[in-house]
């Protein structure tokens, strides 16, 4: 059941799962989705795990404030939320967009996570150009402009062909993205570069991507996973950019087995 906190100025949407006493988990949507893109992940959890999830700023349920944003900015409302509920800790599961917030919080709010799942993500997103030019359809066009494009670098064609109901559910919440929102947090992914800033990070993490994933690409989690000292790589095969829809088993099995190695350490 969906609910809302005032967080740094933006009414943020938010459901809670699982046990009211069990250990955090915060899952943050990748670009151009909301939290219902975590529908094929949460139940994997539930049975140990407290599941946070939110609609980023300028997406889904949450307020659209004036854009643009800034990772730094959205990994502070990933703080200022856990903060609001009462939540001194937290497992942080980020895909894509989510998993660059993911990164910021380990480098901003290092007090606050138990462990970081960087998922189909990336720390820089060259170039500037393919940014601009999609930014430039959905000034013209809208979200509808970039959809299909969109649905063509999330998912193989095998599975578009095999799983229309999965890819009908997709199309509803890329398009459900308010425009303005899309700029906002788009204009913060093209200017991201917190390669570097990886050196930071001291908490357990697990980098974790799908094979065939040509928007984050293998490449670039092996960078992050190079990155954070003592980082586990996990490549998921026969999945491109949103893995833990395309490949739910695999990608549940290896976030659950991480989080639980962490938290039985704990």
């Amino acid at each position: 059941m969906s609910e809302r906190l005032r967080v740094n100025g933006c009414e943020m949407a938010y459901q809670i799962d699982g046990p009211d006493k069990g250990p955090v988990v915060l899952l943050s949507n990748s670009l151009m989705s909301n939290y219902s893109m975590w529908d094929w992940t949460v139940p994997a959890l539930t049975d140990r795990y407290r599941v946070i999830r939110y609609d980023t700023r300028g997406h889904g349920a949450s307020s659209v404030t004036p854009g643009p944003y800034s990772i730094e900015m959205l990994a502070d409302d990933v703080a200022g939320l856990l903060q609001a509920l009462d939540v001194k800790q937290a497992h942080i599961v980020g895909l894509s967009m989510g998993g660059m917030i993911a990164q910021q919080m380990g480098v901003r709010h290092p007090d606050m996570v138990l462990s970081l799942s960087l998922c189909d993500s990336a720390s820089e997103m060259p170039p500037r150009s393919m940014w601009e030019e999609r930014l430039a359809i959905a000034s013209k066009e809208g979200v509808p402009g970039l959809v299909d494009a969109t649905i063509k670098r999330w998912f193989t064609p095998p599975f578009v062909e095999r799983s229309p109901q999965e890819i009908a559910k997709v199309r509803e919440f890329v398009l459900g993205t308010p425009v303005e929102g899309y700029i906002a947090c788009a204009s913060a992914v093209r200017d991201m570069a917190q390669t570097t800033q990886l050196l930071k990070i001291k908490a357990p993490t697990l980098v974790m991507t799908g094979r065939l994933d040509p928007a984050c690409t293998v490449e670039q989690s092996i960078v992050m996973h190079r990155m954070i000292d003592g980082s586990k790589l996990v490549i998921i095969e026969n999945a491109a950019h949103l893995s833990n829809i395309e490949q739910p088993a695999s990608f549940n099995k290896a976030l659950r087995e991480f989080l639980d190695s962490v938290e039985d350490r704990i």
